[in-house]
């Protein structure tokens, strides 16, 4: 048997690991499950491959690489009963909680004979660790329980159904087996459209920070990381939301240097919120009334006749009549 596997978040950490001298084969397991199509019913190959089309819809990369990184990610994840230890490196925002909520539940699934299963999850960033700091974190790795698998198979179920409710009600069990999973489910909860404007939290921080004068895209990013607990969203999916939120039928967001963001922003580029922002902003226009919603979080597709919206007063979702 080989010796040890090492399942992470992505490259950045894999760079750091190898420098710290971390014995044994990395797996970067690269995907932004909190956004697009994460459905039910499917393989993890068959999943892969929807993931795979959801990410070339951005245009986050040649169709050829995309579908390749994700094929042998998996036959590497298939594999991993070859090794004496497999060692899950995560962290505590939503980004990787979601990651790791799908590898427990397929290690949950296929049962490892004679490989040794243990985790490594932190609160703070991998990527931002020097490598001798990487090395000392070995002393947090731990063996994955029973109860661990058994919560990660059914939050990540709930993660993939095609009502958010099953999500919700996570919150009023016991999720001590993960520790960083209360706050992942209320975070992803917040990414609905909000009650009062139709806006997700990111959406509104965005159109915030700039309504107090911080219009250059590059900035604007900066501040918008600061003003989460646990920074989650990559730059490529925060140009999504400018482009969605100065695209739309009234634009809530408006671009002067050109119409285009360009990565990265070009200097004359500056951001501003429009009279159609500030009346949303302020709750007196809901941006549902003025665009349709066409959005997946995980499994839920919000869309008209299935618009589902988060109330952060009463922390419960409502159904809209939208």
């Amino acid at each position: 048997m080989r010796d040890i596997l090492n399942i992470t978040n992505g490259d950045s950490a894999v760079g750091i690991m190898r420098k710290a001298k971390i014995p044994g084969v990395f797996l970067p397991w690269q995907d932004v499950l909190h956004e697009g199509p994460v459905p039910a019913g499917l393989s993890l190959d068959d999943l892969s491959q929807v993931r795979a089309d959801f990410i070339i819809s951005r245009g986050w990369g040649s169709p050829e690489e995309i579908k390749r990184s994700f094929i042998e990610r998996d036959n590497e994840l298939k594999s991993s009963g070859q090794y004496k230890k497999v060692i899950l490196w995560f962290e505590h925002d939503l980004y990787d909680q979601l990651q790791l909520l799908q590898l427990l539940d397929w290690f949950h699934r296929n049962k490892l004979k004679e490989t040794r299963l243990s985790i490594i999850c932190i609160d703070h960033y991998l990527g931002m660790h020097t490598p001798a700091e990487m090395a000392a974190l070995i002393k947090y790795e731990k063996p994955v329980s029973n109860q661990t698998l058994t919560l990660s198979s059914k939050a990540w179920s709930a993660f993939r159904s095609d009502t958010p409710r099953r999500w919700y009600e996570l919150l009023k069990t016991d999720t001590t087996a993960l520790p960083f999973l209360e706050q992942a489910i209320t975070r992803l909860l917040e990414e609905y459209p909000a009650s009062t404007n139709g806006l997700s939290r990111t959406a509104q921080q965005v159109l915030k920070i700039v309504d107090q004068g911080v219009n250059q895209p590059g900035a604007l990013f900066r501040r918008y990381q600061q003003s989460e607990e646990r920074m989650f969203l990559g730059d490529s999916s925060f140009r999504v939301i400018l482009h969605e939120l100065s695209g739309s039928t009234p634009s809530l967001l408006e671009l002067t240097g050109g119409s285009e963001l360009t990565s990265p922003p070009a200097q004359d580029q500056e951001l501003a919120v429009t009279e159609a922002g500030k009346a949303v902003l302020s709750g007196k226009i809901n941006w549902l009334d003025m665009v349709e919603p066409d959005r997946w979080l995980g499994g839920v597709h919000l869309k008209p006749g299935n618009t589902w919206c988060w109330d952060s007063d009463t922390c419960s979702l409502v159904k809209s009549s939208r």
